[in-house]
């Protein structure tokens, strides 16, 4: 299968969780990505729990349909093989700390000197400029900093984070979005570009209409838990056996909510009749509401919500959600071999590139550390005395028994399809 980033060769030099899930979805998307490790002990996330079969599954998350390789950093041979790899790449990824490439001799203005066309992209904490750039960055960190968790929770709870690392998937996925933006420019100019991003902007872009309210009518939001900050009733409400989600964000829905509760008294009542009046009684109406709801189970109200155009939806757990039969049916799982751990299931790319049922983005296993040094270094033009000679002084790392696997574990199922 042709796919679409296929012919692009990407040198990952990222660690945690947003570089390296920039550069999985890059990898899904066809590009060929090199992951480059410092060995010995590899990517800060391999010592992350939990795991399974001694290898994180925060590791495992992030680094599929890479090759993997490991180099000394700290080596100067190290870094000048890494610098080699950068200069025949057409793109480099990197999250280090603002001011770390410079200082290891692979800056951006450095290498386009040699290589005008290549694409460096980086991520940071809180931006290359500015009191903050030296920061590290943490997602929680900046989900704090951007006023992010400001808006999570509740009045009781106070601030709360995000169940995931929203920052670092978010920068993750902007950065992607620069790196094919500046993949178009190189085509019609020839040059290439330092695409940047951080968790701050990522963060900030998604403020949405919270950000907007403080802007233009200087609003400071405050945490509502889970109900709408602008339309009622919308949220999390009480049934016969737990919480269920409504979205009747009209007024049409409103008033068929009332009707299927039996409730059409509320329509007239002077607290609910518009948004803005249902607003300012959330807390009243949600009381009424769910007198009503508790009459039911949430799966009985979904389904009767759904036939009268009411969206609604349990609230479910991630067991609920793997063994959910939409999920199934769009493949949203799919399996590949890992030679360690045997079958992996992980959640696909979230895209069905032109229309097939077939789009399989699970195709290669996250790679074991050191496993492909030498089918890339051979692949980057070394020979094999150079790379015995890298190998014998410790620069580069390879993973003992992987020497002929180039390729394994390319078979791949999509759970749910036929």
């Amino acid at each position: 299968m042709s796919l679409p980033l296929a012919g692009l060769k990407v040198l990952d030099l990222t660690r945690a969780l947003s570089g390296p899930f920039s550069t999985m979805v890059l990898a899904d998307l066809g590009a060929e990505v090199i992951k480059v490790e410092p060995s010995p002990n590899g990517d800060m996330v391999r010592q992350w729990g939990p795991f399974d079969d001694d290898i994180s599954v925060y590791y495992l998350s992030a680094n599929r349909n890479k090759k993997g390789i490991g180099v000394d950093f700290r080596n100067p041979q190290g870094l000048a093989l890494i610098r080699r790899l950068a200069l025949a790449s057409d793109i480099v990824v990197e999250n280090f700390k603002v001011g770390t490439m410079e200082k290891m001799g692979l800056g951006y203005e450095s290498l386009s000197v040699e290589r005008p066309e290549l694409i460096m992209a980086s991520i940071s904490g809180f931006g290359s400029k500015g009191p903050a750039r030296d920061w590290a960055g943490f997602d929680q960190i900046a989900q704090g900093y951007s006023g992010f968790m400001s808006l999570t929770g509740t009045p009781e709870s106070g601030p709360m984070r995000v169940g995931t690392a929203i920052g670092d998937l978010t920068s993750g996925m902007w950065l992607v979005i620069g790196i094919l933006s500046a993949v178009v420019e190189r085509k019609n100019t020839g040059k290439g570009s330092h695409v940047e991003t951080s968790l701050l902007a990522s963060l900030m872009s998604l403020l949405s209409v919270q950000g907007q309210r403080y802007l233009s009518v200087g609003e400071v939001p405050e945490p509502c838990g889970n109900v709408h900050p602008v339309i009622a009733p919308y949220g999390t409400f009480e049934t016969a056996d737990g919480p269920l989600n409504l979205a009747p964000a009209t007024q049409q829905m409103w008033v068929r909510l009332c009707g299927l509760l039996e409730m059409d008294r509320l329509t007239t009542d002077p607290r609910f009749i518009t948004n803005a009046e249902r607003m300012r009684h959330r807390h009243a109406l949600k009381e009424e509401l769910e007198s009503g709801l508790r009459r039911r189970t949430r799966m009985e109200w979904t389904q009767l919500m759904i036939e009268n155009g009411i969206p609604a939806g349990p609230i479910n757990t991630l067991a609920d959600v793997f063994s959910d039969p939409q999920v199934e049916a769009c493949g949203l799982v799919q399996s590949v071999e890992h030679p360690v751990i045997g079958t992996l299931r992980q959640v696909g790319l979230p895209l069905n590139m032109g229309g097939s049922d077939e789009s399989v983005s699970v195709r290669m296993p996250p790679p074991v550390l050191g496993q492909h040094t030498r089918e890339v270094l051979a692949g980057y033009g070394l020979t094999e005395e150079d790379i015995a000679a890298l190998e014998e002084s410790r620069v580069a790392f390879q993973a003992d028994g992987f020497e002929q696997q180039a390729g394994a574990g390319i078979s791949s199922t999509v759970e749910g399809r036929s």
